[in-house]
């Protein structure tokens, strides 16, 4: 969950894989609640999760894809600017 909370919040560009990337971070409920988004540019892969930080700890719940996609996602994504939006 570190790599998540070290991305900025708003559209920036990143790599990942090689593939250059849209991605968005928005944070909900004073930032308890975390949605990912990244669009592929010129692609057509997407990724999607959202982090709940729940009392028990935090909680990834990935948006119709593999937890292993979006984790290695988020390993890999390298922001490229904070520009973007």
């Amino acid at each position: 969950m570190a790599r998540l909370a070290a991305l900025p919040a708003g559209s920036t560009n990143g790599i990942a894989e090689n593939r250059r990337y849209m991605v968005t971070k928005t944070l909900f409920s004073g930032g308890r609640s975390v949605k990912l988004v990244a669009k592929e540019l010129g692609g057509s892969d997407y990724i999607s999760l959202n982090v709940y930080h729940l009392s028990s700890g935090p909680r990834l719940i990935p948006c119709e894809m593999s937890r292993v996609k979006v984790v290695h996602f988020l390993l890999v994504l390298r922001i490229t600017d904070q520009d973007a939006a």
